[in-house]
C-alpha cells in the first residue's frame, strides 16, 4: 500500500514537472495601486486555451490564475491587489491530468426577447436592449429605441440606472446619441426623439463573448437621420471578473464611430450629446447622492469643467453604492466636458454626460474611425479619492506585459 501511494505522488509529480512551459509573462505596476485588474498584450501564438493554464509564480509557488485567449491577444486577470511598482510573474503551461478548471465567470446570454445578460457567476452586472422598448402607455411612440444599457447593477444588487423618467421619456439609462449635428447640409438632432429628427437603432450583435477574464459582446448600432444611415457605430462592451471580491467591479464601454455616407458628418458644439449618457436611479436625490471629480468640483459646480473622472454615490433601500466613470486620455478633447444636472434640477435626479463636442464641434469624415472610450468602476459603499485616481491612472497607463516565447506552439 505504501509502495502503490509512492508510486503515485511520483507519477503526480512527472506529470507537472512533464508540463511544458509556452510562455511567460511579466508585469511590471506603475506608480499606483490596483485591484483585480484585467491587462493584456499581443499574443500571437496558437495555443488552445482548453488545454493550457496560466500559473503565477510566487517563491516556490505556482498559483492558478484566470486568463483569456482571443486571437492575437491573451488576457490576465492581475487578482488581488497589485502595489505600485510591483512585479507579478506568470507563465502559460500545458495542463496537467489533475489540474481542475477554473469555471467561466463571466457568461453573456440573449433571451427571446432580444436582452443580452451579463453575469458574474450568480451576480447579474447589466443588460443590453437589442429589442425596441416600447414608450410607456399613452406615450408617443416616438420615444421608444433599442441600443442601450439598463440596468446597470451595484454590487449589492441595487439598480443605478432608470429610463423613460416622465420629465425625459427619451433617456435611456446609459446611452450616447449626438445631440446638435450637420449632416448633408442639414441639423439632425438624434437625442430629442421628440424633435423626429434623427434616432439610434441596434441593429446586429458582431460577437458575444464569454470568459475566465471578461465576457461581454459588440453590437453594431446605427444613428439614422430621418430614414438614411448616418452613423455606423460599433458599441464594445467587456464585463471584467471581479474574482472575490464582492465590493467592486470594472467595466468598459467603448464607441467607434464610422461615417455611413461619403458626405461624412460633423458634430457641432453643443452643451451635451455623445460620449457617455447616464440616467441615474431616481433613488438618488439631492440630499442623498455626492458627486466628486478629480479637479475637486462637486455637483453644483462641475457642469461645463473638465475631468478626467467622476464619481458618483448615493443611498439606496440597498445601502450606499455608486460609479466611478474614468475618461481615456485618447479621447477626443479629453478631459472631456461634462454636462451635469445641479441639485436642484428636475427634483434632484441626476443626469451626467461626458460631452465630448461641449466645448468645440467634431468632424467626422468618411472611410475613417473614431473611437471613445470609458471604464466604469461599480462599487459598494464608498471610493475615497486616492482610490479612484489610482484606478485612472490604471485605466490610462495600464501596466507593462512583456512576453517571453519559451516554447512556440503550431
Amino acid at each position: 500500500m505504501k509502495n502503490s501511494t509512492l508510486i503515485l505522488l511520483l507519477l503526480c509529480c512527472t506529470i507537472h514537472l512533464q508540463a511544458q512551459q509556452v510562455a511567460r509573462f511579466t508585469v511590471k505596476a506603475g506608480g499606483y495601486s490596483c485591484a483585480n485588474l484585467p491587462v493584456s498584450t499581443a499574443f500571437d501564438n496558437l495555443v488552445d486555451g482548453e488545454q493550457m493554464q496560466l500559473v503565477e509564480i510566487k517563491g516556490k509557488e505556482r498559483i492558478q490564475t484566470p486568463f483569456q485567449v482571443e486571437p492575437g491577444r491573451i488576457w490576465i486577470l492581475l487578482r488581488g491587489n497589485t502595489q505600485p511598482g510591483e512585479t507579478r510573474v506568470f507563465e502559460l503551461e500545458e495542463k496537467p491530468h489533475q489540474s481542475k478548471l477554473i469555471p467561466n465567470t463571466i457568461w453573456s446570454v440573449v433571451d427571446s426577447t432580444g436582452v443580452l445578460t451579463l453575469t458574474d457567476l450568480d451576480k447579474v452586472r447589466l443588460q443590453y436592449h437589442a429589442s425596441v422598448m416600447k414608450a410607456p402607455p399613452g406615450v408617443d411612440s416616438i420615444y421608444q429605441r433599442s441600443g442601450f444599457i439598463h440596468p446597470l447593477y451595484a454590487p449589492n444588487g441595487q439598480i443605478l440606472t432608470n429610463i423613460q423618467p416622465k420629465d425625459h421619456y427619451h433617456h435611456y439609462g446609459i446611452w450616447n446619441p449626438w445631440t446638435h449635428t450637420s449632416f448633408k447640409g442639414k441639423e439632425v438632432d438624434f437625442w430629442n426623439l421628440q424633435k423626429k429628427e434623427g434616432r439610434v437603432e441596434f441593429v446586429s450583435f458582431v460577437s458575444k463573448t464569454m470568459g475566465n477574464v471578461w465576457g461581454g459582446f459588440k453590437a453594431l448600432q446605427r444613428h439614422v437621420a430621418g430614414e438614411e444611415p448616418a452613423i455606423d457605430e460599433l458599441l464594445d462592451v467587456k464585463v471584467y471578473s471581479s474574482g472575490k471580491d464582492t465590493s467592486r467591479y470594472i467595466w468598459d464601454y467603448t464607441s467607434t464611430l464610422n461615417c455611413a455616407v461619403t458626405d461624412g458628418i460633423t458634430l457641432l458644439q453643443y452643451r451635451y450629446g455623445g460620449g457617455f449618457g447616464l440616467r441615474a436611479t431616481a433613488d438618488w436625490k439631492a440630499g442623498n447622492t455626492t458627486l466628486i471629480t478629480d479637479a475637486g468640483t462637486t455637483r453644483n459646480n462641475t457642469d461645463s469643467t473638465r475631468a478626467r473622472w467622476v464619481k458618483i454615490t448615493g443611498n439606496t433601500a440597498k445601502g450606499l453604492s455608486g460609479m466611478l466613470i474614468l475618461c481615456a486620455p485618447d479621447n477626443f478633447d479629453a478631459p472631456q466636458p461634462l454636462r451635469i444636472w445641479d441639485d436642484k434640477a428636475q427634483h434632484g435626479e441626476l443626469m451626467l454626460n461626458y460631452s465630448p463636442t461641449k466645448m468645440k464641434q467634431w468632424r467626422l469624415e468618411y472611410g475613417r474611425e473614431y473611437r471613445q472610450r470609458y471604464r466604469i468602476v461599480v462599487f459598494n459603499n464608498d471610493l475615497s479619492v486616492a482610490e479612484s485616481e489610482a484606478a485612472w491612472q490604471a485605466f490610462a497607463h495600464p501596466p507593462q506585459v512583456t512576453c517571453v516565447l519559451l516554447h512556440e506552439k503550431q
